[in-house]
């Protein structure tokens, strides 16, 4: 496995200041109180990397209400009790994307969100883009994140204060306590996370159409760390044991780039232009935290498990520096919702130790699911996070534009005097030229990068004799 390595973007375009005006004020029945268990401390598991990684963050942005969010019981009598209360609790049976939420609540990326949400904070979420703590602090939270039920699983819990949640296997995940059940309004939650109810969004086809008329909250408390044993849980790297990284790197800045694509050169112009960029602002060492999504995402899109391959040439043939970058997988799953979901994107970078988050055109967009354009202003994505509130504090750095430099032979950042010298290679051309086994451009990605896209569309697409090519796109 290649060298674990780091990724921030930097740019000139730092957040717009909220005027108090614009700032959502909540009433007081709505503020968000810390669930009981946590004291806004890294509670339940707290390894010594976890403990380290505490103690060296003052030298990092602070996660979002001030400390990290554990809820992993630690190793011992408190697991071994916890397994045991499980046995004896009313169970809920979690999807995959269920689990995967547990894991991103139970590290802390969500922080200081401790369970899944009852009402209060999904109304919030869903209305104001934003929690408001018990001391009047806003955090950014512009995702709903919940747990639906349908009718016979309500009756079954009763007037029961906590339930166990359990794997495909029936294998007991952890213990959701003081819990609220309380109305599932699709339309409502789908409107107002996507801005349409067009019928085809992944996600909602997936986790939500087919999903209980309930949705359950309550504070989580998770037995043992969630593991997927694919050979990639060496990259799912918690926010705390991130921090330790770049605690042990001395990293002064952190950039982010998320992406669920493989890496082309022009991504590594702009991660290393921007280390570049944030060495000229006096900074000392910053570090890149390339951070590709791992949870759900929809069919088409390359798999995590070849894309981390992909990423693995870029490092092992020196187009991002091992030293420099810290390479790990984010464990949410995607939503495909613009505007709305790169705010929870960034602020989940925030709680990782990132203060620089790069944003390129139409982030966590896609095509309108039955129309032909996209769904969202390719625009809207990097200006919603300057303005989003509880996000202050996070340096948005928008993408230059990069595309192929004929004279030069190599990715390059686009110079509109001499547009007739450069070639842009959208996704989808990329995508066929790799189906068609033919080779991109000199200079536009490593050799070892395209080849193992290649062999994931040679995996993927029946070998015939006579199959037709598909026509590359312009």
């Amino acid at each position: 496995m290649a060298p674990t390595a780091t990724f921030v973007a930097k740019s000139p375009n730092f957040p717009l200041p909220i005027p108090n005006a614009s700032r959502p004020q909540l009433p007081a029945s709505l503020r968000l109180a810390l669930p009981r268990h946590l004291s806004f401390a890294v509670a339940g598991r707290r390894s010594s990397v976890a403990r380290r990684a505490a103690a060296a963050s003052c030298s990092l942005i602070e996660p979002d209400g001030g400390r990290l969010v554990d809820v992993v019981a630690p190793e011992g009598p408190a697991r071994e009790a916890l397994r045991r209360e499980a046995a004896g609790c009313p169970q809920i049976r979690l999807s995959r994307i269920d689990l995967e939420w547990v894991h991103v609540l139970s590290e802390g990326w969500a922080s200081p969100l401790g369970g899944f949400m009852r009402e209060a904070e999904f109304l919030q979420t869903l209305h104001f883009s934003c929690l408001r703590l018990g001391d009047g602090s806003v955090v950014n939270m512009s995702l709903p994140i919940v747990l639906a039920i349908d009718d016979a699983q309500k009756r079954a819990i009763g007037d029961r204060r906590k339930v166990a949640l359990v794997d495909a296997r029936d294998k007991p995940v952890a213990i959701l306590s003081d819990i609220e059940i309380y109305k599932h309004n699709k339309e409502e939650r789908i409107a107002r996370t996507w801005g349409t109810t067009a019928p085809g969004l992944p996600y909602v086809e997936e986790a939500i159409t087919k999903a209980g008329n309930w949705l359950i909250g309550g504070d989580l408390e998770v037995i043992e760390r969630i593991k997927y044993n694919d050979g990639l849980d060496q990259y799912r790297l918690s926010p705390a044991e991130l921090r330790e990284e770049f605690s042990r790197r001395d990293a002064d800045a952190v950039f982010a780039f998320q992406l669920r694509n493989p890496v082309h050169n022009g991504h590594a112009l702009l991660m290393t232009d921007t280390r570049r960029r944030l060495l000229e602002m006096g900074y000392r060492n910053p570090v890149l935290l390339l951070h590709p999504l791992g949870g759900y995402t929809k069919a088409d899109d390359v798999p995590l498990h070849w894309r981390m391959k992909q990423h693995e040439k870029v490092l092992e043939d020196g187009v991002l520096n091992p030293e420099t970058t810290v390479v790990a997988i984010f464990p949410s799953p995607m939503h495909y919702a613009g505007p709305t979901e790169v705010q929870w994107h960034a602020k989940s970078r925030i709680n990782a130790g990132a203060n620089f988050y790069i944003v390129g055109r139409d982030p966590a967009g896609m095509s309108h699911p039955i129309e032909k354009r996209d769904l969202y202003d390719a625009d809207h994505g990097k200006k919603v996070l300057g303005m989003a509130p509880g996000l202050e504090r996070l340096n948005i750095l928008p993408f230059k534009v990069a595309a192929y430099d004929k004279k030069q032979q190599k990715m390059a950042f686009f110079d509109p005097s001499r547009p007739q010298d450069f070639l842009f290679i959208s996704g989808t051309k990329m995508r066929t030229l790799a189906k068609n086994r033919e080779d991109p451009p000199d200079g536009f990605m490593c050799p070892g990068g395209w080849k193992v896209l290649v062999d994931y569309y040679d995996s993927v697409t029946p070998q015939e004799t006579n199959r037709s090519r598909e026509a590359v796109p312009a």
